[in-house]
């Protein structure tokens, strides 16, 4: 099974080929540099969903918290607690 987290958009990283362009993204305290080849519309602020360092789909706020809602019910998991070293 594979899981995409919601994430929100900080910084674009533009590029000459839009298959290069990246993004920085906040998953709660942590913030990973991720593909945006998928979402050539995504742009600062907007929340986009993150599967293997790759925004696959845009969505917007509501949607995300509901989903990171979900992610909270899981027991011993936290989705905005950062990774271990």
């Amino acid at each position: 099974m594979c899981l995409a987290i919601p994430g929100r958009i900080d910084h674009v990283e533009e590029a000459d080929d839009p298959l290069f362009r990246q993004a920085r993204v906040a998953f709660g305290g942590v913030t990973r540099t991720v593909s945006l080849a998928c979402t050539p519309e995504a742009g600062p602020g907007d929340y986009v969903l993150v599967h293997a360092g790759i925004a696959i789909a845009t969505l917007d706020e509501a949607a995300a918290e509901r989903t990171l809602a979900s992610l909270r019910e899981i027991p011993g998991h936290d989705p905005s607690a950062p990774e271990a070293p």
